[in-house]
């Protein structure tokens, strides 16, 4: 493994990647430009897997849109209650990090500038960057507003460009057009890529080539496996295992055993093999909406009555994307930050807001006991085409009433205007 600025013994495949020539000798600067971002490896212009992952993307956007706070800590985040949406890598000198509580980010760097998130803006900068990697190869694959994985695989005749070489092009085109920066992983799977690129951030070019994977990780953190998170992390602690290393010296057929599915991957992954395509359609796997509190709330009617918001949202993306689904997910979080979370799968598929309220009601009910909470949250999942939605029920006549109504409500909007016509739940 590789990245910029790295001295090394390789003597074949070196890159500069501000010029793009190759170096036909090891060197620690680019012989045509003075460059010291110099990359080297023996399978630089051989692997054609990578992920690109912009760099304190939100945060980025608006260093770019506003000169004056380029220099300054910039925290991306709701209000006093809300949490880190982003934080420049200014804040996190100071040990901010997304998803912390906004309170405790602003003791922590009380200079911060904090701007509020601005999610068209956002999108619309991840439009453009997936519009230019897709000028160099069609499998692009997001996985995020800011990231996505690329398959280059025979690009190389069309662009007269190795991969490596078309991929320095990519995120230099991105810093020049969007404004923003973002750092490469390349490797020859997904997995692989995808620990590379954060490897060397920001502005990063890291590779993990065949000859070496099994070295890399073997002192990696267990955790460094996609899927493993905290649960699984303390599972395989109290069976010694905390380094992929360990999992190098284990069975298929014993990780499969003591974990099942996840097993297999664990075993595979741990030994840097991924069969994962890079697939350009992305499936939408579940669609919420939140809101944290300005202040706790303790009765289950003002719970309700923020609730239904939410469900108008969940169901109109669901819309917007013609999906629908099986399984209503209802999330509350107490003051203390513990999170309640419950799931109710139905019979019957959905996208409408009235029946994701109906069922995230019976769900929050149980949990309203007079305990404050500061959030709450909506969402759907078990997602498929629309094409099956809200099929009337020949014993119920009031569920193709129900769904009449919400689409005459939803075309009356269209029209209008979003707050043309609400139902009295909406009201205070």
């Amino acid at each position: 493994m590789t990245g910029p600025n790295q001295n090394n013994t390789y003597t074949e495949q070196q890159l500069c990647r501000d010029c793009l020539v190759d170096i036909p000798a090891p060197a620690p600067r680019c012989p045509s430009c003075g460059s010291p971002r110099v990359l080297a490896h023996l399978e630089l212009h051989d692997l054609t897997i990578a992920h690109i992952d912009c760099d304190a993307f939100y945060a980025s956007v608006e260093k770019r849109d506003n000169p004056a706070i380029r220099d300054q800590p910039v925290i991306v985040g709701g209000g006093h209650r809300g949490v880190v949406a982003a934080a420049c890598y200014v804040a996190r000198l100071y040990g901010v990090r997304s998803a912390m509580p906004m309170y405790t980010a602003l003791k922590m760097c009380p200079s911060a500038v904090v701007v509020r998130p601005d999610m068209a803006k956002y999108s619309a900068a991840g439009q453009a960057i997936r519009t230019i990697m897709r000028d160099y190869t069609p499998l692009v694959q997001p996985i995020s507003i800011d990231e996505a994985f690329l398959d280059l695989s025979g690009t190389q005749a069309l662009h007269s460009a190795s991969p490596a070489q078309s991929l320095a092009r990519i995120v230099s085109r991105i810093e020049a057009e969007i404004g923003v920066s973002a750092s490469i992983g390349l490797s020859y799977n997904k997995f692989l890529a995808k620990v590379a690129s954060d490897i060397d951030k920001p502005k990063g070019f890291a590779i993990i080539g065949r000859a070496e994977a099994l070295s890399f990780l073997e002192p990696r953190p267990v955790g460094t496996i996609w899927g493993v998170g905290r649960a699984l992390q303390a599972a395989l602690r109290r069976q010694g295992v905390t380094t992929i290393g360990h999992l190098q010296h284990m069975t298929e057929a014993d990780l499969v055993a003591k974990h099942g599915v996840m097993g297999r991957r664990l075993y595979h992954f741990s030994r840097g093999e991924d069969d994962r395509a890079v697939n350009p359609v992305s499936i939408t796997k579940s669609i919420s909406s939140e809101t944290t509190f300005a202040d706790d709330i303790f009765h289950f009617d003002e719970l309700r009555r923020r609730l239904w918001p939410l469900c108008e949202k969940v169901a109109e993306r669901l819309k917007v994307k013609h999906v629908i689904g099986y399984t209503v997910t209802f999330k509350l979080k107490r003051t203390d930050f513990q999170q309640v979370t419950r799931r109710h799968k139905m019979a019957d598929p959905t996208q409408l807001a009235e029946t994701i309220y109906q069922t995230a009601v019976h769900l929050l009910e149980p949990e309203a006991t007079g305990v404050a909470f500061r959030l709450i949250g909506v969402g759907m999942s078990d997602l498929k085409n629309e094409t099956e939605a809200d099929q009337p029920d020949l014993l119920n006549s009031l569920s193709g009433r129900a769904a009449d109504i919400e689409r005459t409500i939803d075309d009356i909007r269209e029209k209008i205007g979003p707050g043309s016509i609400i139902k009295g739940r909406s009201l205070g």
